[in-house]
């Protein structure tokens, strides 16, 4: 799987580094590394909407710290 976090002006201003950062630990801790991909991408188009995460072909706005552990198990855990 290829997960890739916007850090775009928009969602870097809207906390992208804190994203990356908790999508390199969830990765970690669950062994996954040789199962996700994670990569920065420039502007995903959805500048309004929050940070934008791409998951394979599957753009998600508005992630945040507060659902960022849904999030990852909706999109992440769910499909590998």
């Amino acid at each position: 799987m290829k997960v890739y976090v916007c850090v775009g002006s928009s969602c870097h201003l809207r906390g992208s580094y804190d994203i990356i950062n908790l999508m390199k630990e969830s990765i970690a801790k669950r062994q996954l590394e040789d199962k996700v991909e994670l990569s920065a991408a420039f502007c995903l188009g959805k500048c309004t909407d929050g940070v934008s995460v791409k998951f394979d072909d599957e753009v998600v706005c508005g992630v945040s710290k507060d659902n960022f552990d849904e999030i990852f198990s909706d999109y992440v855990l769910s499909k590998i």
